[in-house]
């Protein structure tokens, strides 16, 4: 069954396109990473899925309704963890997410007894008498997370979960997407961590300029636009990297571009660019080799200029 499906997606505002007629689709669960940097129209998609925002012009369906805003149908099957946490600071722990099952039509007893549970699956349970103030940074996000699983979402939507968190609560947070996965929930999540991406992501899509530019599973959407091998060179002279580009052109699927200082070799085997530099007597004398990764394939359909 399929959670979302989008076809000719289109949102504008006045003169300006946001999104621009893109084609999704979300299989039930799996979760789906939806990557782009900022000002790609990510976050606009995501509103139209939480039926937050109108669709201009395509068609869009989530948990087999049509979404627009106001469809509580679509709510009442959501489960929404949005970047800004706003949680009650003058509540405890409990409180605040026993009140939020409220909303969902649980009785006290109900919204205390889903509480509990949620406290202990996110391991904020030795916490709960606590107010929300006196919780760190990561402790904060699970508690969001929890949550959002009150009223036992079909779809659970992520909005850069991790984000300040450090290695540890990172990994208890991946732990615990994954654990939802497993029993069937359906996850969609945005990221700026393309670690993040590949850890979680059963496929995903990267979004630019409102448009779709790549998708597939992340080891697809490695192999196809950069391939599985990279080659870093470090402080590599202007007259000599363009040489050494000339030499990896020689190569059968390899790509080489300079960046800053260095160059990179992107191919499905950059130790054979690195012999023919040998044979030409080009070798450089720093070099990392390593697999190819997500953010190589975000910084070369996106490009390497700041965005704010």
């Amino acid at each position: 069954m399929r959670v979302i499906e989008a076809r000719g997606l289109t949102k504008r505002y006045g003169t300006m396109t946001a999104v621009a007629g893109i084609d999704l689709d979300v299989e039930a669960g799996e979760c789906f990473a939806l990557l782009g940097p900022n000002g790609a129209g990510k976050s606009t998609t995501i509103r139209m899925i939480c039926c937050l925002g109108d669709v201009t012009d395509g068609s869009l369906t989530v948990l087999g309704e049509p979404a627009y805003p106001g469809n509580r149908r679509i709510k009442h099957q959501l489960g929404v963890v949005a970047q800004e946490d706003h949680l009650d600071p003058g509540l405890t722990v409990l409180e605040n997410i026993e009140l939020h099952g409220r909303f969902y039509g649980l009785d006290g007893g109900q919204a205390r007894a889903r509480a509990l549970e949620l406290l202990v699956f996110l391991q904020l349970d030795s916490r709960a008498g606590e107010q929300v103030r006196a919780l760190s940074g990561g402790m904060r996000r699970r508690l969001v997370i929890a949550r959002a699983l009150m009223g036992g979402p079909r779809l659970l939507v992520l909005d850069e979960p991790t984000t300040g968190l450090d290695p540890q609560a990172r990994l208890l947070v991946w732990a615990k997407l994954r654990e939802l996965r497993a029993a069937g929930v359906t996850i969609l999540i945005t990221t700026h961590y393309m670690d993040e991406a590949e850890r979680l992501a059963d496929r995903l899509a990267i979004v630019d300029h409102g448009r779709i530019l790549e998708r597939g599973t992340p080891r697809e959407v490695i192999d196809r636009v950069v391939g599985a091998d990279c080659l870093e060179c470090l402080g590599v002279a202007e007259a000599l990297a363009a040489r050494m580009i000339d030499v990896a052109a020689t190569v059968p699927g390899a790509r080489a571009e300079r960046q800053g200082d260095g160059l990179v070799v992107f191919g499905p085997d950059a130790g054979r660019v690195l012999e023919a530099w040998r044979t030409a007597g080009l070798e450089p004398s720093r070099y990392v080799r390593r697999p190819s990764g997500l953010e190589d394939v975000f910084l070369s359909l996106t490009g390497r200029d700041l965005r704010e």
